[in-house]
């Protein structure tokens, strides 16, 4: 029987690699690792995150094939991480009761979620 032990990578399709690489790397801090002009490979501590250029022309559409990918942070207040959020002009929302749940999109629609370590000052 084979035995998951992990996510090696999900993918997103995006409309603009460039944009959504600028996205993931300068606001949610993820290292690039692998590249080319229609994909780009990136490290979300030990887990990985591929965008890749949608190409057969549909529109992008989003939430129907993803409901959204939750982030782990390595530090972080909620009132800190939601700060840095806005900071970059990005719209962030949480849910009622749940002050460690942080919700935004990415450039492209993908809804996002960052867990916030309750322990964090």
């Amino acid at each position: 029987m084979i035995q998951a032990s992990g996510i090696d990578h999900i993918v997103l399709h995006v409309n603009d690699v460039e944009r959504a690489k600028r996205f993931y790397a300068d606001v949610l801090g993820m290292k690039v690792y692998r590249e080319n002009e229609r994909q780009v490979f990136l490290h979300a501590g030990a887990q990985g995150v591929a965008l890749f250029t949608k190409r057969d022309g549909t529109p992008l559409t989003t939430g129907n094939d993803l409901n959204h990918l939750a982030l782990n942070v390595a530090a972080g207040s909620y009132d800190a991480l939601k700060s840095e959020l806005e900071k970059h002009g990005v719209a962030v929302s949480g849910r009622p009761g749940e002050d460690h749940c942080i919700y935004f999109q990415d450039p492209d629609g993908h809804r996002l979620q960052l867990m916030v370590d309750r322990s964090q000052p």
